[in-house]
């Protein structure tokens, strides 16, 4: 039955992940609106990257699609699931391209560890079914 407690949050473990949600989630609506927009550097970057400047706004509504998912609390784990795939997207693009590991290839993986991070520490569900063990 250990499994099924409910354990009380504690504040600054929901305030810490308030926090990282919020880095998260910002870098994401900014990346997504400059792609909508269809503002110069989305367009340039994106045709650096190999693809056609047509896709950009497809990807910004993608990117603020699934966004919208994991900021509704109810459909937020399955948010940060569409969101990892969209950014595992990113890291394989990245790959193809040959650009620099630690700032290039892995960045979309530190937004994701923000992203789950966040819901790691303020949804005492999630943290109930990883039970992590001590």
């Amino acid at each position: 039955m250990r499994f099924m407690m409910i354990v009380k949050d504690s504040a600054p473990r929901l305030w810490a992940g308030r926090i990282m949600g919020a880095v998260a989630v910002l870098f994401l609506l900014f990346d997504s609106v400059i792609k909508v927009l269809k503002l110069a550097p989305a367009v340039e970057g994106t045709i650096k990257l190999g693809y056609p400047g047509t896709a950009v706004v497809g990807l910004g509504i993608l990117e603020l699609a699934c966004l919208a998912v994991y900021v509704i609390s109810p459909t937020s784990v399955f948010g940060a699931v569409l969101l990892t795939g969209y950014l595992g997207g990113a890291v394989a693009t990245h790959v193809r391209v040959g650009n620099p590991l630690f700032t290039h290839i892995l960045f979309p993986t530190y937004v994701a560890a923000l992203l789950w991070g966040a819901l790691y520490l303020s949804d005492a569900r999630l943290r109930a079914v990883v039970a992590l063990r001590r």
